[in-house]
């Protein structure tokens, strides 16, 4: 059994752990630690103690120290000379000719490493800029070509929720979105409602969805045959979180709409759940929707 820490090294970043060692590391303090990337700065997010050893991938790098005041002076100085160094570059690519987006730029806390990450529309030939970048900033330098839901993480903003956005403030990660998830849950296909700042689907997308598919196994779509205690119909309304149907049923001359619990009905055939297109003179366009999904 053995003592770890959980660090983040950027706001919503990915967490990484480490041994505490014997030193008395708590929830909320800075440490120094060594990553792939160098000497880092980061923030412990929690500490664990007594955890399996076959639970965490070994081997386990140590925490150098807990960071001193003059360990945060010193981020605090990196981000400023990170800030100088994005305008530099910036002009670079500019001078190169390269048709790449700049985000953001980052030292790493030793400065033994100068990242720069960048968007573009494909492969990018940035060698001489690399170059270029390393005789003026004497450190190692290294681009990482980022994509747009990443560069949003980076930048941060607000939802159509009028939250701050999701990605930036707890999102370590990105799961896989589809358009198959914004039709199962009955949503209007019109991209603007179903993209996120980003121009993908949103991710709040993927919260709900296992909720909906539990849910869609017991509910009809509209236009299913189903039996019920008032007769045989056809389901003209589902609504998949309260679990009701509406159906018509058509008793001799007469025809009425009732509403049934979905567990009080059979299904004779079953149809799938379709999503609401916006406007009725709309037509959607898969192909545009498809280029939604990462």
């Amino acid at each position: 059994m053995i003592d770890i820490i959980g660090v983040r090294f950027k706001r919503a970043g990915k967490i990484y752990y480490f041994s505490p060692g014997d030193l008395d590391i708590k929830t909320g303090d800075n440490v120094i630690v060594e990553t792939s990337r160098g000497v880092e700065y980061g923030r412990v997010v929690f500490r664990k103690n007594g955890v399996n050893e076959k639970d965490i991938v070994q081997p386990l790098k140590s925490v150098i120290r807990a960071a001193t005041r003059e360990d945060d002076s010193k981020t605090e100085e990196n981000k400023v000379k990170a800030e100088e160094a994005f305008n530099i570059c910036r002009e670079k690519i500019v001078e190169h000719k390269l048709e790449m987006k700049l985000v953001d730029s980052e030292y790493t806390f030793d400065n033994s490493k100068l990242l720069f990450y960048f968007t573009a529309d494909g492969r990018i030939d940035f060698r001489e800029l690399v170059k270029d970048l390393a005789s003026v900033f004497k450190t190692r330098i290294e681009l990482r070509q980022i994509g747009v839901r990443d560069e949003t993480k980076t930048r941060c903003g607000i939802g159509i929720c009028g939250q701050s956005l999701c990605c930036c403030t707890y999102l370590t990660d990105f799961a896989p979105v589809s358009i198959k998830m914004a039709k199962e849950q009955g949503l209007s296909l019109n991209p603007a409602k179903i993209s996120g700042v980003c121009g993908r689907l949103m991710c709040c997308l993927k919260y709900e969805q296992e909720v909906y598919e539990e849910a869609i196994e017991k509910v009809p779509g509209i236009g299913s045959v189903v039996t019920t205690p008032g007769g045989n119909g056809v389901v003209v309304y589902a609504s998949i979180l309260k679990e009701k149907v509406k159906v018509r049923i058509e008793k001799n001359t007469e025809t009425e709409v009732l509403e049934f619990d979905a567990k009080d009905i059979n299904i004779v055939k079953k149809e799938k759940q379709k999503a609401v297109v916006a406007d009725a003179d709309e037509v959607v366009d898969e192909k545009e929707l498809k280029q939604l999904e990462d």
